[in-house]
């Protein structure tokens, strides 16, 4: 059964309240973790905080959130008064308002998380929220705190379940527009079109996770395998070279053609 225990609370939609819970539609488990050690003992190495002009180790009850105004100069915030501040609820999904699901572009979407009723009696709440937001398009938005800070997030139903996205503040995004608005907008050659799509159509395949396999990942659990029994790794895969670039090419049309030939021939490996 899948894991369910990285968050427990409430989804709230006006007098409307049901149990969830919520995991992260992503992983890292599989990704190899390393320790940091003295190579002399083997031991590990421990981190503190240290006062950067006494040198001295600073106890958790003395450190504090600093924020800086000057070179020289910093204001001290509190815990207290930082919570102050913070969700009156961190285990309240409480949906504030809808939107079009396609008025949020993608580059507002940053860690995706599935939702899900948490007992019996939350699924028929839950679904009537779902079901709601499929009928009208629409995808919830609210507030609540995930990774020690409070976040924007989007509710988008997907199948039986809702994807809670969060979102990214206005002061992360940056505009298109200001890297893009100096490309030409006249549309390239028809016939460079033609031969893009014949180089398209050679590489398309179907979608699946073996196409974003990380290849260092596999390397680094071969050299383990190898340490742990004793034995000396092999080699990695030699890399085969870049191919040689034909100085004489000066036209887009004839780099084309050569590709596409080349991609006929089966000359071009994916």
């Amino acid at each position: 059964m899948a894991p369910r225990g990285f968050w427990k609370g409430y989804l709230r939609l006006s007098l409307v309240t049901c149990r969830v819970a919520m995991t992260p539609a992503t992983t890292t488990r599989g990704k190899v973790r390393f320790h940091t050690i003295n190579r002399a003992t083997r031991n590990r190495i421990e981190s503190r905080y240290v006062d950067e002009v006494t040198g001295k180790p600073v106890k958790d009850q003395d450190q504090r959130k600093g924020y800086p105004i000057s070179e020289d100069r910093l204001i001290v915030l509190e815990d207290e008064e930082i919570e102050a501040v913070a969700l009156e609820s961190t285990r309240t999904i409480d949906i504030d308002m809808f939107v079009a699901q396609d008025d949020i572009s993608w580059i507002w979407l940053d860690k995706a998380h599935y939702l899900m009723p948490d007992d019996k009696i939350a699924e028929e709440a839950f679904s009537v929220i779902r079901d709601a937001m499929v009928a009208t398009g629409t995808v919830g938005i609210a507030r609540l705190v995930l990774y020690r800070r409070e976040r924007a997030v989007m509710l988008e139903p997907r199948g039986k379940g809702i994807v809670v996205w969060t979102l990214r503040y206005g002061d992360e995004v940056r505009e298109a527009e200001d890297y893009f608005a100096d490309i030409d907008a006249d549309k390239p050659d028809a016939g460079a079109l033609r031969l893009v799509g014949k180089l398209i159509d050679e590489r398309k395949t179907e979608w699946g996770p073996a196409l974003v396999q990380d290849p260092v990942q596999k390397q680094i659990k071969s050299l383990i395998a190898a340490k742990k029994r004793k034995q000396k790794p092999s080699p990695p895969p030699k890399k085969a070279p870049p191919a040689e670039t034909d100085s004489n090419v000066v036209s887009i049309m004839d780099a084309l053609r050569k590709s596409v030939a080349a991609e006929k021939k089966g000359g071009k490996s994916r």
